[in-house]
């Protein structure tokens, strides 16, 4: 990168690239191509991988890669899920987002990509960040598999789109295949862990490549990332991770049997579950750990008495409760006129039910619409509890 190409990124670096690129290039001495790839790759950094984007040394890869690598949110909590040991390989490094981070606490660690120029940017923006442990080897991933030497963990988030560029979710469809190779890589690392889709089924997961030991479902912002799957050579009991942001649930596989709850008869306070708990559906263990109580074993809502400061989810106050019987609406709706509307194993939609309500969206009113265990359709309007 010349001085007129980084003279450009920087004096360009909040606007559109897309109006850039219709303007052309004005200046023959700035590379517009890689430009356009800076700004645009530092702008989606800021918000993806904010201490990266804060160092002017590191160089971003095209569009898609930028998509497609780790948060710094996740690869940070991916960190904590590896450890330390002696070495680290990562066999579909990308970027190297995830390899920064989790090669912290390693002494070596190497970094495999099979695209040059991939490993290329990697290899530059190691050396800026300090990260000087780090091997970078151009290669295919599972070459490299059958003539590497032992490590103590390996890391692998096999590729999830087909030849033609679409979507792929199943674990046999991905490249590489993980069930093809896990053994192989279960005799080359003590451990191995196995980034998946969050649309993936974990439990046909876990089925389908044996000996996993821990299950994680990452979520930030309330939203389903990544499914990190731990696989280990001897494992026993599973244990589950439910992560969103600061919030982490854990329980041992087995321990979500019990009961169903019955809804209490005046409850104060409503829990909603985040997107990682939902995902992992141990709705029944939720309702045994904090002695609270679901609508019906279907909603995936819980209510109390009392509040629960450490519940993996939101909280609300529940400030009316009624029925759908036009009178209970007239007065459990008085001086609505806007709500942030939800709807749990409930009949209608949430686009169907605000225009049965008449209601406009946001405000600081919130309405979950569900079916008690009698069958009967309730409306509870709340407010976040403060």
């Amino acid at each position: 990168m010349n001085e007129a190409t980084l003279a450009f990124i920087r004096s360009h670096a909040n606007d559109d690239v897309r109006q850039l690129a219709l303007q052309g290039k004005k200046n023959p001495e700035v590379d517009m191509t890689y430009a356009l790839d800076q700004i645009a790759g530092r702008q989606k950094a800021r918000v993806k991988i904010p201490s990266w984007a804060a160092n002017d040394g590191i160089a971003y890869p095209p569009h898609l890669s930028m998509e497609q690598c780790s948060s710094e949110a996740t690869a940070r909590y991916k960190a904590r899920i590896a450890g330390k040991g002696q070495k680290i390989v990562d066999l579909t490094a990308g970027f190297g987002v995830d390899m920064a981070f989790m090669s912290a606490n390693f002494a070596e660690a190497v970094h495999v990509e099979q695209q040059a120029a991939l490993c290329a940017i990697s290899s530059a923006n190691y050396a800026c960040l300090g990260l000087r442990h780090i091997q970078v080897v151009c290669s295919d991933g599972v070459d490299y598999l059958h003539q590497m030497e032992h490590a103590d963990l390996i890391f692998i988030d096999p590729a999830r789109r087909d030849e033609h560029g679409g979507r792929t979710y199943g674990i046999a469809d991905c490249t590489p295949n993980i069930l093809e190779i896990i053994d192989e890589m279960l005799e080359k690392a003590h451990r191995v862990m196995i980034k998946l889709s969050p649309m993936l089924d974990w439990q046909k997961a876990v089925s389908d490549i044996g000996n996993v030991s821990e299950v994680h479902i990452v979520s930030v912002g309330n939203e389903c990332k990544e499914l990190l799957l731990v696989v280990e050579r001897e494992a026993r009991d599973i244990r589950f991770f439910c992560v969103n942001d600061s919030q982490v649930f854990n329980y041992t596989i087995g321990d979500e049997t019990g009961n169903f709850y019955q809804a209490s008869t005046s409850p104060q306070y409503l829990y909603e579950p985040n997107a990682s708990v939902m995902k992992a559906g141990c709705f029944q263990l939720i309702a045994k750990r904090f002695g609270i109580s679901q609508p019906d074993k279907n909603s995936h809502l819980f209510l109390s008495d009392q509040i629960i400061p450490d519940f993996p989810g939101r909280g609300f106050v529940i400030e009316r409760t009624c029925t759908m019987n036009k009178r209970e609406l007239k007065t459990g709706l008085e001086g609505i006129t806007k709500a942030n509307i939800a709807v749990r194993n409930f009949p209608l939609s949430v686009a169907e039910l605000k225009k049965r309500l008449k209601l406009k969206d946001g405000g600081d009113v919130y309405i979950f619409a569900t079916t008690d265990a009698q069958k009967g359709h309730l409306l509870l309007v709340c407010r976040k509890i403060s």
